[in-house]
């Protein structure tokens, strides 16, 4: 990963794009947390069921995000540790990044400052990857064996 350390005021010329997969992952956290708040206004009657839980019983590695959302909207941290504390640590260390690229991005695009973009090379961003698909696997069994 490498961060340009140079911070330019009333920048000029072209601005680079937000990487696609940056906008994929906020799409995917304001949809979450808008499933999470019809969930909650609903009284939990509307939200998505888990396939894998609705046909096997078992708990998937993501089981439990909506209401765990639905949780810290109500500021409620202990239920929401409860219904799933791997994507409650993950989901804000995400959040402050995607969130950070985008500030960045606006601030450029309006002419304002040039903050330090972060870059993953190719490879960080696999191993990165695997990493996260690999600890998620890890915490759906061990969430099933206790």
């Amino acid at each position: 990963m490498s961060l340009s350390l140079s911070v330019v005021l009333r920048p000029t010329g072209p601005v680079q794009p937000v990487d696609r997969r940056v906008l994929g992952l906020a799409a995917t956290g304001v949809g979450g947390f808008g499933l999470a708040a019809v969930y909650q206004l609903s009284g939990g009657r509307i939200g998505i069921p888990c396939l894998l839980h609705a046909t096997t019983g078992l708990n998937c590695p993501l089981c439990g995000s909506t209401r765990m959302a639905a949780a810290l909207l109500q500021g409620d941290l202990n239920a929401a540790w409860h219904f799933n504390p791997v994507v409650l640590v993950l989901g804000p260390l995400i959040g402050v990044a995607v969130g950070y690229q985008l500030l960045a991005w606006s601030l450029e695009s309006l002419r304002l400052i040039r903050l330090p973009r972060l870059r993953m090379s190719p490879r960080a961003v696999d191993w990165t990857v695997k990493g996260l698909i690999a600890l998620l696997l890890v915490y759906g069994v061990a969430r099933n064996l206790i």
